[in-house]
């Protein structure tokens, strides 16, 4: 059994915010997930209302992805835009390598497509991206959304 070590009063506190949920403190990681689920659940009044009040918008979780992440991918096109709306970046790859815009093609959420394309989400990020994953699901309807033709 060891003593609490003591922290060093002497480092300036950080002021930059937390971007991972990993790096929040253990008492907001209820809170994390709870963010996590609103997005995952399409409830965007409730999210953004937090990210209004100060939780980081590219907020990600222990696999990386983001709250856009989870809501295109669940197809909520309501909250994708309320996220893109709030300086979301529809570019973040989580942590296997994939896009917010690959995950709505895999998932067939032509909507939350259409919108990530209008707020210009690259196409051609993470593996598979857009346009193969588009390809590999028979998704003829996305490929001619991206300009791509079979």
């Amino acid at each position: 059994m060891g003593l609490p070590q003591q922290q060093d009063s002497s480092a300036e506190p950080s002021s930059t915010k937390p971007t991972s949920a990993t790096s929040l403190p253990p008492e907001a990681l209820a809170l994390a997930s709870k963010l996590f689920d609103f997005a995952r659940e399409g409830k965007t009044p409730e999210l953004t209302q937090y990210i209004s009040a100060g939780i980081p918008v590219n907020l990600t979780n222990h696999k990386g992805d983001t709250l856009l992440m989870l809501a295109s991918y669940h197809g909520h096109v309501e909250t994708t835009k309320a996220l893109l709306d709030l300086g979301a970046d529809a570019n973040v790859l989580n942590d296997r390598g994939q896009s917010p815009i690959a995950g709505a093609v895999f998932k067939g959420s032509e909507e939350v497509v259409r919108c990530l394309v209008d707020r210009g989400a690259d196409l051609r990020a993470g593996q598979p991206n857009a346009v193969e994953a588009a390809r590999m699901f028979k998704r003829e309807e996305m490929l001619g959304m991206f300009g791509v033709e079979e």
